[in-house]
């Protein structure tokens, strides 16, 4: 960001240099536009030094009064801009992603056929919620915003890292915390299990290093519209299921197949959020889908791979003997194409909210009625 920042201030220099030094803007009125390279840095800077030294700030282009705190807590946009450092680091995490993990875990534990309701298997099962949600999702998303910095100072200025609400130090410990605590869970669940290899540890260990190399230069598998969103698919569904199905049971080879087929559909929601960062995308090279192939194109690829892969899995169901399950599949899926075309394929950036509220909760209980297909 701060190669961004220079290059905008060495224009104005610029244009400015035989004038009597006007303010620069409204956020940095009080400091002189002619100033040197090294002055100019500092101030770039200032706003985490002013962070590590006197709390959180709410900058002043962020919709501040008509946000929601409801929005705020769930990490979602239209939040308001908050100042308690607590509510900012629950932000970072964002708990509306967490769901979809969390409900891969019961998918996998349905899948494995030996859940049985009783105090130490649904212990079990919430001890691997919480390692699937809150701790490595959690981690996911604070890294992936930690290194989306420079897009989001583009695309949503007023978001807890670009804006300063929270410190560097403050981010990166948060990062390790999360990871630490999610990898340790894991541990525990090997033992609680009693597995001889420790499987549940090995998954997310390999989900953490592939929520790493998402985000993270120099692979960052983001700055690929199809290999990105095919990994953050299989973060969200197969993953969580294999580690649900690993406690409870054990893996098959028919299941891992078919789980990164689900991912397929992973793929098409992970496209729904790429709407949104078009602008900054392309400024910064990334080649999501909306940038590589424009808006009308890549909202047909997304409702594409995400009933499509659902069509086939209830194929699938039927080739194997299981009719009932693939006709309650195909009844979830209608309602999830009328939402695409009531909202998603209207106008993806208005309606992206709209649109998942209204039709991921069929897609999820379309998982369900896998799992409980694959267990009988």
């Amino acid at each position: 960001m701060s190669s961004l920042v220079n290059t905008v201030y060495s224009v104005r220099l610029s244009s400015s240099a035989e004038a009597s030094c006007p303010p620069r803007n409204r956020r940095l009125a009080a400091k002189p536009s002619c100033i040197s390279f090294n002055r100019r840095r500092l101030v770039v800077r200032a706003t985490e030094t002013d962070t590590n030294e006197v709390g959180a700030k709410a900058p002043d282009n962020a919709p501040a009064q008509s946000g929601s705190s409801f929005n705020q807590i769930l990490g979602i946009k239209g939040a308001k801009q908050e100042t308690n450092k607590w509510k900012i680091r629950v932000q970072l995490t964002k708990p509306v992603t967490w769901p979809p993990l969390i409900w891969g875990v019961v998918c996998g534990a349905a899948a494995s056929g030996n859940f049985h309701w009783t105090v130490e298997d649904v212990a079990k099962s919430i001890v691997c919620m919480l390692m699937s949600g809150p701790c490595l999702t959690g981690y996911t998303q604070t890294i992936n915003d930690w290194y989306d910095r420079d897009i989001d100072a583009i695309n949503e200025p007023y978001r807890p890292i670009p804006s300063g609400a929270i410190s560097e130090n403050e981010v990166i410990t948060q990062i390790w915390v999360l990871l630490l605590g999610g990898l340790g869970l894991g541990g525990l669940l090997d033992v609680w299990a009693g597995h001889n290899f420790p499987v549940i540890f090995y998954l997310a260990l390999g989900g953490s290093l592939l929520s790493y190399i998402y985000s993270a230069p120099p692979l960052k598998l983001k700055q690929n519209g199809w290999i990105g969103n095919f990994a953050l698919g299989a973060s969200y569904i197969s993953l969580p299921w294999w580690a649900g199905q690993a406690l409870f049971g054990t893996l098959t080879p028919d299941i891992i197949v078919l789980t990164l087929l689900y991912s397929v559909a992973g793929l098409g929601i992970a496209i729904v959020n790429d709407f949104k960062s078009i602008e900054g995308d392309r400024q910064m090279g990334l080649q999501s889908l909306p940038v590589a192939f424009g808006s009308e194109t890549a909202k047909w690829i997304c409702v594409g791979a995400i009933d499509i892969t659902q069509l086939s899995v209830a194929g699938y169901l039927l080739g194997a003997g299981k009719p009932y399950y693939a006709l309650a599949l195909v009844g979830l899926i209608a309602p999830q194409v009328f939402f695409q075309f009531k909202y998603f394929l209207k106008d993806p950036v208005k309606y992206d909210v709209k649109y998942q509220a209204s039709a991921q909760p069929f897609l999820i209980l379309g998982l369900l009625v896998t799992a409980l297909a694959t267990s009988h």
